[in-house]
Parts: C-alpha cells; structure tokens; sequence
C-alpha cells in the first residue's frame, strides 16, 4: 500500500482497521516493513503535543536526550504506542492524531517517563504510606499539566521517529522486558546473585541486584489486588529483599534510608521482626538511643530467640552513646 511520501504536506489520513488514529508521514524510511513480533524490541523518539492551536508540547524525548524503548506484547499502558510504531519503517518520522479513547493512560505513562528523566525511579518500589496518603487526599500525580490531563482527557499528537527495531534473539533482555512469568522467574536468581556479592563485600553491587528483583516483584504485583493471596505472597518475598537491601545499606553507612526503608514496612506490617532488628541497628549509628532501645525491646517481644542478638546489639548502642556523650562534653569544655 502506498503511503502519503515526505513533501506532500500535512493532509491527513484515516488509518486503516484503527479507529480515532490519523497518520501523516513527514519523513519515509526504509522500504521494507520491520517485523514486529511479541518480544521485538523498538527504539524510538518521541513528542507528545496537546492538539490546541498552541500545539502545546508535553513531552520530547529528544530534549531529554534518551529515546524510548518498549517491547512488543509486554503489556506496555500505552497499547497504541505498539500499534503506531508497528505501522511504521526504521527511518521514518510520522505524526498521529490520537482520540482520548487512546489516551486517557498518558498522564501516568508521562509521570514514569518525567521521573526517569529527572534520574528517579520510575516503579517506587518502596511507596511511603505518607505519599500514598498525599496521592488519595489530593489525586496529583506532581505535575500540573498531567494532572490538569487526567482530570479532562484529550486528543493528543504524537510524532514519533523509528530508530532500531530488534527482533527477541537480537538483544539481552533486562527485568523491564520480561513477562510477568519470566519476572517471578527471574526474582530467586536475581536475589541469590545479590546474596552472594553482598558475602564478597560487594555491597553496591548487591543493592542493584536486590533492587532489579524488587521491581519485577513490583511489576507483577500491580496486576493483583491489594491484601489478597497473590499479593500477600509478592509482598512478603518482597520484604525479603527490602531487609536484604537494608543489610547492605548498613554496611554503606546508609543509616537513614534504612530507618525509612524499615519503618515503611513496619508502618504496613508491624509483626515483621527483622525490620525493627534493623531499623534498631541504623538508629543505634545515628545516636537515636530511645529509638533503638524501643525496637530492640519490640525484637525480644516478637521473638525471645534473639536474646543474644540484641544483647549484643544493646552492647555496641551503650559504647556508641558512651562515645557520643565523651566527644560532647570534649566539645563543649573547649566552647566554656
């Protein structure tokens, strides 16, 4: 089928089996039509544009400078994305108007892609009760033109350029490309890896890997409903390898993302024994005596069996606050 060719201007045309989808081809590409199978890697820039006489640009990928991959048939919220790209040649640059039954799922893919861009983690595997609160109390996603979206849904442009396309043999797939078989698949190697640099002292190393296993949980998590078995499963492998995470923390000095890491399960699982073990250890380097007295006594109750431990612990707390409370009264004997 012959398609509109670059210089025959901005004439649109209905795209053919899809409806509320108009493309206009501003630049051709290749003549062969890649192949797009589940599992075909795409690699591509994109702008989103609201459709008002502004033109108005919410995103460009180009300006962030990192274009955007997604792979076919791995359940990406943006479904039309895959059936626009799949309609296109390596090379070519097309605009698409899109009708809202298309795009009322923009705001949060936009949200993930911004937080990406601004060197966050799209997924917060680790929600605060706190943020979640905010969320609910005041329906915002943080940014004001994705809320104002959300709130009132609109036709949108997207131009898109089609850099690479890689059929599933052509490329190694990391957690974000997998299917939520292969993610639960993929989470006891992930973690036996991390629990095996964290033993050669390879602590940074280990957080990435507890932190990839984290995601996939994360991912597959969304798709179940909240405190029902499925969840409650994902969601105790997941404290797993939170606390994991939080033991290689410690040994990087890290002690307060600990107390938060720890303190955001407490707050939604108060029975978990090791979270208060280690959320004692961080307050006991950061001098929070009270703190840390409290949660070792909250260990015993929970379980008596770690007498030992937290002995030992309590030990290491009393020196720390000797040690404290010598270098205070050192500091102020030389400011009188």
């Amino acid at each position: 089928m012959n398609q509109t060719q670059p210089g025959v201007g901005m004439e649109q045309s209905l795209m053919l089996g899809v409806e509320g989808v108009k493309k206009t081809i501003l630049h051709g590409g290749s003549s062969e039509l890649p192949r797009f199978v589940t599992g075909t890697k795409v690699t591509f820039h994109f702008r989103t544009q609201l459709c008002d006489d502004e033109r108005t640009v919410l995103d460009d990928s180009r300006k962030v400078g990192v274009p955007m991959e997604i792979v076919m048939g791995n359940m990406f919220k943006m479904e039309i994305w895959e059936t626009l790209l799949g309609s296109m040649r390596v090379g070519e640059v097309a605009e698409f108007w899109c009708d809202v039954i298309h795009t009322g799922l923009y705001p949060i893919v936009a949200k993930s892609l911004r937080r990406i861009a601004e060197g966050k983690d799209p997924v917060d595997w680790h929600i605060h009760t706190c943020g979640m609160a905010n969320a609910f109390a005041y329906h915002t996603l943080g940014y004001t033109d994705l809320d104002q979206l959300q709130k009132e849904p609109k036709p949108l442009c997207f131009t898109l350029e089609l850099l690479k396309v890689e059929q599933p043999s052509e490329y190694q797939r990391e957690s974000w490309a997998l299917s939520n078989e292969e993610r639960l698949k993929a989470v006891p190697l992930l973690h036996g890896q991390g629990n095996m640099l964290y033993k050669q002292g390879r602590y940074q190393e280990a957080t990435l890997k507890y932190k990839e296993a984290l995601i996939c949980i994360k991912n597959v998590q969304t798709k179940e409903k909240a405190w029902e078995v499925p969840w409650l499963k994902l969601e105790k492998m997941a404290h797993t390898l939170t606390l994991n995470y939080c033991q290689c923390l410690l040994r990087m000095e890290e002690h307060y993302e600990v107390i938060e890491h720890t303190s955001d399960i407490i707050s939604q699982h108060p029975g978990v024994t090791k979270a208060y073990f280690l959320r004692a250890k961080a307050h006991t380097q950061v001098w929070n005596e009270d703190l840390a007295r409290k949660d070792f006594q909250k260990v015993l109750d929970l379980d008596p069996g770690m007498k030992k431990a937290v002995k030992m612990e309590v030990a290491v707390l009393n020196m720390r606050m000797e040690e404290k409370r010598e270098e205070d009264r050192l500091k102020y004997r030389g400011m009188f």
